[in-house]
């Protein structure tokens, strides 16, 4: 007589999280690298804050890949969610940090940005897969009551916005000769990055929804 074996849900999940966060750290390189190489050849500012956004983001992939590592151990879960939850925060304050000091150089010195296909792919592809990995991560949290995978999707959606704003600053330029909206358009997420890393390290969950 055979005994059906019935899946640990948690397992699972915390299977699923490590796989969305060991994605995010691949995709996170890779766009960094293609980002960075356009910004080089464009001199465009927006498209390297966006390579160093992408960055950031595998540095807070790491932590939460280390936490979902040991969903199973009640003894260090809620240990390391703690310190996923500040490495998190931390990583959006310096996000935030981040954006607000280039974005404001940007406008200062007027920089004229150049448009390039590699900078308007890479952003394109990550404004459209962006959004899918953070519902996949908050679906993860909210099974796991984690903080800190919510606050990782948090991240990851801020990514999809500085994506989507750097495009529409590159679009600008090539259509409209247009200089500074990409900058202005970025210091519209500075509060809000600000919100939520301040959140994340007092410990509490940065999203909801």
């Amino acid at each position: 007589m055979s005994i059906a074996i019935t899946p640990d849900p948690r397992a699972a999940l915390a299977y699923r999280g490590r796989q969305l966060e060991a994605f995010t750290i691949v995709w996170g390189l890779l766009e960094a690298g293609i980002a960075l190489a356009a910004a080089a050849r464009a001199g465009s500012i927006s498209l390297a804050g966006f390579g160093f956004d992408s960055l950031i983001e595998v540095v807070s992939a790491v932590a939460l890949l280390w936490r979902m590592s040991h969903e199973l151990n009640h003894h260090r879960r809620h240990r390391i969610e703690r310190i996923s939850l500040s490495i998190a925060g931390t990583c959006l304050l310096s996000l935030g940090a981040y954006v607000l000091v280039d974005a404001s150089y940007d406008l200062w010195r007027g920089h004229q940005a150049k448009t390039g296909w590699m900078g308007i792919a890479i952003t394109s592809a990550a404004f459209v897969a962006m959004p899918v990995l953070a519902r996949a991560k908050r679906k993860v949290g909210r099974g796991l009551s984690s903080p800190a995978m919510m606050t990782d999707a948090r991240q990851t959606d801020f990514c999809m916005y500085q994506a989507g704003i750097v495009l529409f600053g590159l679009l600008m330029h090539s259509l409209f000769h247009i200089d500074w909206a990409d900058s202005a358009a970025a210091l519209i997420l500075v509060p809000f990055l600000m919100r939520a890393g301040a959140r994340s390290l007092r410990g509490e969950q940065c999203c909801h929804h």
